[in-house]
């Protein structure tokens, strides 16, 4: 497909950006599992480890439970959900396993679509396979064909739905959903195009919760997931839906880019389809935060080891430091650092995920950014607070924003002197993977925080064998109450 931008007038698409829907609908539906090279597939099976990972870690919090217990007025059903057997109905559990996914911010992103595309696709597909004789080769295919679109779709925006306001996750991710969820349903290309067409519809996710720290954002994904259902359901039945949902007048990109959809390049959504795998492309978190503040938790976390070589006390940080220089992409200020009162001193742990001065900070005293410095005392910890207070940002000039989630951190010192320390390329991107043996880990360390020793290896043998699954399997395993 040739380059075609949006323009300030709206789309000026030409006969071959006409068909996005169309093109999306046949790469899904008609992917073969063996034409994936094996190391992807081997890495999608390892994304998907670490989303039921950050799961199993999720289990037993508030918004866990605050999301269980609301569902449930919506009735009971024989659906699964990870880690709490069958108590919902289909799409409920859809939502709820997203929840746990994605609840406490510490699952992979897809750095130039600025999207969580496992956490909608993995209690997609778990759902809509659950109770159906579909196997795990079946489900992984789907699995890989939604990320693939996506991640791309993702990717046309160029970053533009964050400035105007809105959470890619869910605006985007409804799309990937709806096309695995299409392909697992045994929709025709036709009714594949239909459903993208009916999900144009279903498109949501406000950024709002910045502002208060808010649990919004935790709810994204798997109600990107069950509307996709919805949607891929509805056209089976015939439903009709819009023709050019990503292309049109009034389709996803000019209607919700706002003063962006000039930006906005159609030509994303399908360039290298099946030939160039975005899975590939996808970044593992190895800190528990919004990813716009990895690099400059990883530069914190180097300061305090410089600190310590100089042979300064910890304790010394507030008094020692004049003032702090976090230096980030343009891209990431609206949502990681303003308003700058608020990141601060943040209201709870998820307004702590997306605040510079509040990881920078804790890096900086602790030397490293957990889901421990999450934790209500860590909140209020004075020396980090009084740490935070001084983090002002600046907008780094040598960023490669959004290949890669640029930081630096500059401490300035009573007397004179400057410690800075730059992470050019965040820990954990396709430009500085983590191997799959370190996904191991990290699953590991998540899982163990629910479950036993025994329970976490039997997880994690299953899910890495998913494409030799028969019908059902995983299902009993994960579906096993905590």
């Amino acid at each position: 497909m040739n380059t075609q931008a949006l323009h300030q007038d709206g789309p000026k698409a030409n006969a071959a950006a006409a068909g996005i829907a169309g093109t999306l609908a046949q790469f899904a539906l008609e992917l073969k599992l063996q034409a994936v090279p094996a190391q992807v597939r081997e890495r999608a099976k390892h994304l998907l480890l670490d989303a039921i990972g950050i799961g199993y870690a999720a289990h037993g919090s508030d918004f866990a439970r605050a999301t269980l217990e609301g569902l449930s007025v919506l009735g009971k059903g024989d659906a699964t959900v990870i880690g709490y057997g069958r108590v919902l109905a289909a799409r409920d559990a859809m939502v709820m396993n997203g929840v746990l996914a994605h609840g406490l911010d510490f699952d992979d992103t897809h750095s130039r679509g600025v999207i969580h595309a496992t956490a909608s696709l993995l209690p997609c597909v778990f759902g809509v396979t659950d109770g159906r004789p579909l196997d795990g080769a079946q489900t992984l295919a789907a699995y890989i064909a939604g990320m693939e679109a996506a991640t791309r779709l993702g990717s046309v925006a160029q970053g533009g739905f964050h400035q105007v306001g809105f959470h890619p996750t869910g605006m985007v991710g409804i799309f990937g959903c709806t096309l695995a969820a299409a392909r697992l349903l045994g929709l025709t290309r036709r009714q594949a195009e239909m459903a993208q067409g009916i999900a144009l519809s279903m498109a949501s996710g406000s950024l709002e919760f910045l502002q208060d720290g808010a649990w919004n954002k935790r709810m994204h994904p798997g109600w990107a997931a069950q509307a996709a259902y919805t949607a891929a359901a509805l056209a089976l039945g015939g439903f009709i839906g819009a023709s050019a949902p990503y292309e049109g007048r009034f389709g996803l990109f000019s209607s919700y880019l706002g003063e962006q959809r000039g930006n906005a390049d159609l030509s994303l959504a399908t360039t290298g389809l099946g030939e160039k795998w975005e899975i590939e492309e996808v970044a593992i978190k190895p800190v528990p935060a919004c990813h716009f503040t990895h690099a400059v938790a990883d530069a914190g976390a180097a300061l305090h080891r410089q600190w310590q070589q100089r042979g300064y006390k910890l304790t010394e940080l507030p008094d020692r430091i004049q003032r702090i220089r976090a230096k980030v992409p343009e891209g990431v200020v609206k949502t990681v650092c303003e308003p700058m009162a608020n990141k601060r001193r943040p209201a709870n742990a998820y307004d702590a995920q997306f605040s510079v001065p509040y990881v920078t900070a804790s890096a900086l005293v602790k030397g490293r950014f957990t889901l421990e410095e999450l934790e209500p005392a860590a909140l209020r910890d004075e020396t980090v607070l009084a740490l935070a207070a001084k983090v002002d940002y600046e907008i780094d000039p040598n960023s490669t924003f959004p290949r890669h989630y640029t930081g630096e951190v500059c401490l300035e010192l009573t007397n004179g002197e400057t410690l800075s320390h730059r992470e050019a390329i965040n820990r954990g991107s396709a430009d500085r993977p983590l191997g799959n043996g370190e996904i191991v880990e990290k699953y590991r360390a998540n899982a163990r925080r629910a479950l036993p020793q025994a329970r976490v290896e039997k997880i994690r043998e299953t899910v890495l064998a998913l494409d030799q699954l028969p019908a059902g399997a995983w299902h009993t395993v994960l579906g096993e109450v905590v």
